[in-house]
């Protein structure tokens, strides 16, 4: 699949990227272009894979001339740019919207000029459902791929969405790592709230499913079991040695869901099952006014979207073994 292939990461420098080249940096591809804007995340990335088939581009998603040319030549598109942290979305929703829309919006000109082959776009829980400004832009991005995705003729447009990826930058479990560290209490805003389990290197392998099977407007989703916020910071507390270590419930923060949100409802009525992966086909229809407005479409029965509270729930002793293979705690 990346056999003499150009890939461009944008965002690269982020957990998806590291921990994508670790994956395919074997591979016989041609190049891979990394496009982000902190040059020292790029200088540790060019120390740590000493590979000169990568190169390492300075800029920002939301500059349509530097997006444009970094996708020239390119046959494959990872988007991992983004601004994801709620609170912080919440307080400056205008710049979610530049990175996660207008940025977005770049690389989809781009591609199609370019004539890119494939272009895949993480996407989040927050997505469904919105609540917040986060959420918000990620679902305007969403619909701007699947939109676009209608009218090319050449460059396939896909989507992954993610729930909470362990141990990834600003997720909560190196956070609850780092209060323990810093013999700070660890914070919980509600310890009935749940969250997805997926690890970042099944992260990247929906990614690549996406890419083999994706044929232009789906939305890939991976099966994946979730567990309590309680749960999830008594097992960190086990994998520490700190079983004692305090507590405090802090409140849910701005923007925050009890629960994250895979698949709407709406969404799970059509989509296809293949293993471990649920498939959201695009509507196919076009602005035909009669049929949009008046016919509609056939669904299967009304289900219930698929969430963290719907999925397969894991106790203590599950969640303890999920999480002793993250990385994060061989480091410890």
């Amino acid at each position: 699949m990346f056999k003499n292939k150009i890939i461009l990461i944008v965002g690269g420098t982020g957990s998806f990227g590291n921990a994508f080249l670790k994956l395919i940096i074997k591979k016989n591809f041609k190049e891979i272009r990394i496009l982000s804007r902190d040059e020292k995340k790029q200088d540790d990335m060019r120390k740590t894979f000493l590979n000169n088939k990568i190169k390492f581009i300075i800029g920002d998603v939301r500059d349509s001339n530097k997006v444009f040319n970094a996708c020239e030549g390119v046959d494959y598109i990872f988007n991992a740019a983004a601004l994801k942290q709620v609170p912080s979305c919440e307080f400056y929703p205008l710049e979610a919207y530049k990175t996660n829309v207008l940025g977005v919006m770049n690389i989809l000109n781009a591609s199609e000029y370019h004539k890119v082959k494939k272009a895949i776009f993480l996407s989040t829980d927050k997505a469904v459902y919105p609540i917040n400004a986060m959420g918000i832009s990620k679902a305007m991005m969403e619909k701007l791929v699947i939109a676009k995705s209608r009218e090319s003729k050449f460059t396939k447009f896909s989507i992954t969405r993610y729930g909470n990826v362990m141990g990834s930058r600003g997720s909560v479990i190196p956070l609850f790592v780092n209060q323990i560290i810093k013999n700070e209490p660890i914070t919980i805003t509600n310890e009935n709230m749940t969250r997805f389990l997926m690890s970042i290197n099944e992260a990247v392998k929906l990614v690549l499913f996406a890419l083999k099977y994706g044929k232009g407007g789906e939305i890939f989703v991976q099966k994946s079991p979730a567990s309590t916020i309680k749960i999830i910071s008594k097992s960190v507390k086990y994998l520490m040695n700190r079983q004692d270590h305090k507590t405090i419930n802090i409140g849910v923060r701005h923007g925050e869901k009890i629960y994250e949100s895979l698949l709407s409802s709406e969404e799970i009525s059509k989509c296809i099952s293949k293993k471990n992966f649920f498939i959201v086909p695009p509507d196919s229809r076009d602005l035909n006014y009669s049929e949009y407005f008046e016919k509609g479409q056939k669904l299967n029965k009304n289900l219930n979207g698929y969430n963290s509270n719907s999925t397969k729930q894991l106790n203590l002793k599950e969640t303890i073994l999920l999480l002793r293979r993250l990385e994060l705690f061989n480091k410890i």
